[in-house]
């Protein structure tokens, strides 16, 4: 069984910087594409940042210059970094792995459980 699960969510002021963290884990042997998204209610998930497992970084247009994605292969984990905040980036972001390589099978779009994000203006 592979999981995800982020941390370093929480409650920040307009402008301020929060540090998302998120680690895969089971018998991983490879991860594809990992990558973060954010959905509020009522509105579509939505992709924020994901890193190829070449190491190729893509941003939403709304978080470009903002926030910078990171990855650590050996850790299979992923970080964003969220700086200069604003009350629109209040969300719950999700991290997800598009595939998962273990030893017995692949994993095709594993999801973490979500971590919430609160921008106060």
């Amino acid at each position: 069984q592979v999981q995800l699960v982020e941390s370093g969510g929480g409650l920040v002021q307009a402008g301020g910087s929060l540090r998302l963290s998120c680690a895969a884990s089971g018998s991983i042997f490879s991860i594809n594409t990992m990558g973060w998204y954010r959905q509020v209610p009522g509105k579509l998930r939505e992709l924020v940042a994901a890193i190829t497992g070449g190491g190729t970084i893509t941003y939403a247009d709304s978080v470009k210059g903002r926030f910078t994605s990171s990855r650590d292969y050996a850790r299979n984990t992923v970080y964003l970094q969220m700086s200069d905040l604003k009350a629109e980036d209040t969300a719950v972001y999700y991290c997800n792995a598009d595939r998962v390589d273990t030893k017995l099978r692949t994993y095709r779009g594993v999801w973490g459980q979500g971590t919430l994000v609160t921008v106060s203006s």
